[in-house]
């Protein structure tokens, strides 16, 4: 598979490359959501894990700017962000699942 991971906290995004690396998969990686917009409309990729709080364009207008251009490429949001309405959004703006980081400390 080839997967683009959009995740700007460093230790995290180098995990889940690594671990897809070893796992035999071709896997892209951008810190911020402008060159992931740009990795995104400039290859095709089977998957996009894409955090929502990221520099520059945050995930909601990443994923709506790719199903603009009609990039069909699955968006999985996987973020830090578990409100309902955040869910709503990342579904509305064209993701194909969302998952709360299951380390991530719900806003109080």
């Amino acid at each position: 598979m080839h997967i683009l991971i959009v995740e700007d906290e460093q230790r995290l995004a180098f995990l889940l490359h690594r671990v897809l690396l070893e796992e035999r998969h071709t896997v892209d990686l951008a810190h911020d959501g402008e060159k992931g917009l740009n990795l995104a409309l400039s290859d095709t990729y089977d998957v996009v894990i894409l955090d929502v709080m990221l520099p520059v364009y945050d995930g909601f207008e990443v994923c709506r700017q790719m199903r603009a251009e009609r990039i069909l490429s699955p968006v999985l949001m996987l973020t830090a962000r578990g409100a309902v309405e955040d869910r709503v959004k990342g579904l509305n703006a064209g993701a194909d699942d969302y998952l709360t980081k299951p380390f991530a400390m719900e806003e109080l």
